[in-house]
């Protein structure tokens, strides 16, 4: 049985320019983003909510409303409110790396090197890369975590020499879109993405915690410098439960 949360020392201001709701729903999202409130623990009713922040039931619902919308809470009919397992949401309308866009979301991420090293290029890679079949490119394989629990297998390819640099950098806490333009100084232009639902197979399923054959979001993609020379050529393989694309569209 999931342990019910308190919110001690919970306060809010009457004064604050942010709604009540608002900041009833923030100061429940920091607990959960900070690991205060574990996965699945069970929050406090709404009427215990309402007391604790001296407010009313539908100022309380409103701020949990807003948090099941961002996807941190879930209800079970009879049973109350708890806590869900942290899903990424990363835009895909922006270029930016994982830890950069979780890190702007409250999310602590980071990645462990699985390996490195050079290889001749397969038939796939060098179309990618716009390279000869067989020229050497650098392999970097890592795991990344979503609050310690890991979330994807990333596998990359770039050039040698860019590759070097990887080799010599902290690629544990740096993104290597950071990395590329800060250290090799690659001016990053557009991405090309090709994104499908894939089954895990079993080295996937061994990193990410996954039965064999579960499901995983795949995603191509080629990084495009300013002059439409590609970079970087790599595939992303997310857990599917934890894991979702979000992108504005306007006609």
């Amino acid at each position: 049985m999931p342990e019910k949360l308190k919110v001690a020392g919970a306060k809010i201001s009457s004064i604050s320019p942010l709604p009540l709701f608002t900041q009833i729903k923030e100061a429940i999202r920091k607990r959960i983003m900070d690991g205060t409130y574990s996965v699945h623990s069970k929050l406090p009713s709404e009427r215990e909510l309402g007391e604790i922040f001296k407010v009313s039931r539908l100022t309380v619902r409103q701020a949990l409303a807003e948090l099941q919308r961002e996807g941190l809470i879930f209800k079970i009919n009879g049973k109350g409110t708890f806590v869900s397992k942290p899903k990424a949401a990363l835009d895909g309308s922006k270029l930016r790396g994982f830890g950069e866009a979780m890190s702007s979301l409250g999310y602590e991420s980071v990645a462990r090197v699985l390996s490195i090293a050079e290889e001749a290029s397969s038939k796939r890679v060098a179309s990618k890369l716009r390279i000869e079949q067989g020229s050497l490119v650098t392999k970097v394989q890592r795991l990344r975590y979503l609050n310690r629990d890991p979330i994807s297998l990333d596998i990359t390819y770039v050039r040698p020499d860019i590759g070097r640099v990887m080799a010599g950098a902290d690629l544990e806490d740096q993104d290597i879109i950071s990395l590329l333009e800060n250290e090799c100084g690659v001016h990053l232009g557009k991405a090309k993405m090709d994104i499908a639902a894939a089954l895990s197979d079993e080295t996937m399923s061994r990193h990410l915690g996954l039965e064999e054959g579960g499901p995983v979001l795949h995603i191509e993609r080629t990084l495009f410098t300013t002059d439409e020379e590609p970079v970087l050529y790599e595939n992303l393989y997310y857990s599917g439960d934890v894991f979702r694309y979000s992108l504005d569209i306007e006609r």
